[in-house]
């Protein structure tokens, strides 16, 4: 927010994205004395105030959604004193305000200034993650600890939960890798199957052919950590991508595989496992 003009913007991950942006034309300082500079003082201070509730409330239309504030953390960013005065005023929603967590000053106005400001920030921010991380892991645990059947761990019982739709938060470790195959046996039908690189070089057995013994056709290979960001919506979950940084982060990774999922409701993945063995059964 400068003399300029505003911008809106939010940063998830590593996509930013603007969500709104306007220009304003402010009176600039006057020079000459007298009646005339009074009047035009109050004038240009008049137009300031407009300018600052504007924003003000642009940021309740874009960050506040039924009520709630729908983002982690709030920065305010700009070259002169806009921000500071916005940041103070009485205007500026208290719910949005308490979650002011850096105010910085920047050179530019707009775009520019909108990724200057995410630059300056980004120790705040990563600590902001951070501590995201921690909670949503911890509440992970805690499900765990409580027994409450509402978890799911690796990707299988995590891809079944999926299907279901039963994964209200899909949790994934941000350097996942898992490969994900289709491959295609000698009478046409289509097998998918997920690998770390591990499997992929000691459990070549996955990859044959019941039938002939021969490795299967690949039909596609991609990596599962872009088909998941690309695809998650369709299950209705929301993604949450964790690093391994954080005791809890490290120990979802090592201990969990680096996927899992808080669950909306209980599920059996050892019925769901004998309804599937009865499937192969039934297919023969």
């Amino acid at each position: 927010m400068d003399g300029n003009g505003a911008l809106f913007g939010t940063l998830s991950g590593n996509t930013r994205e603007i969500v709104h942006k306007f220009s304003v034309d402010l009176p600039k300082k006057h020079g000459r004395g007298g009646q005339s500079a009074l009047r035009f003082a109050r004038l240009r201070e008049e137009k300031r105030h407009n300018y600052v509730r504007k924003v003000a409330e642009l940021a309740v239309q874009n960050f506040i959604t039924n009520d709630k504030v729908n983002v982690a953390g709030i920065i305010l960013a700009g070259s002169a004193d806009f921000k500071n005065d916005l940041n103070a005023s009485d205007m500026f929603d208290n719910r949005l305000a308490t979650k002011v967590i850096k105010v910085v000053d920047v050179s530019y106005g707009g775009e520019n200034g909108f990724n200057q400001a995410i630059e300056l920030s980004s120790e705040t921010l990563g600590n902001v993650k951070f501590i995201q991380e921690k909670k949503l892991i911890g509440k992970y645990f805690e499900e765990i600890s409580q027994d409450t059947g509402k978890v799911c761990y690796g990707i299988d019982d995590t891809l079944k939960a999926l299907e279901l739709g039963a994964v209200e938060t899909l949790i994934v470790y941000e350097n996942l890798e898992i490969s994900r195959w289709t491959l295609r046996d000698s009478e046409n039908n289509e097998t998918l199957l997920h690998t770390t690189k591990q499997q992929e070089q000691d459990s070549r057995e996955k990859f044959q052919d019941k039938n002939t013994g021969q490795e299967m056709e690949v039909v596609t290979q991609e990596s599962f950590l872009e088909w998941i960001a690309e695809h998650y919506k369709d299950f209705g979950t929301a993604l949450e991508f964790v690093s391994d940084r954080s005791t809890e982060g490290n120990q979802f990774v090592k201990g969990f595989g680096g996927i899992g999922g808080i669950l909306r409701y209980k599920v059996n993945f050892e019925q769901l496992a004998d309804l599937s063995d009865d499937d192969d059964y039934y297919d023969d």
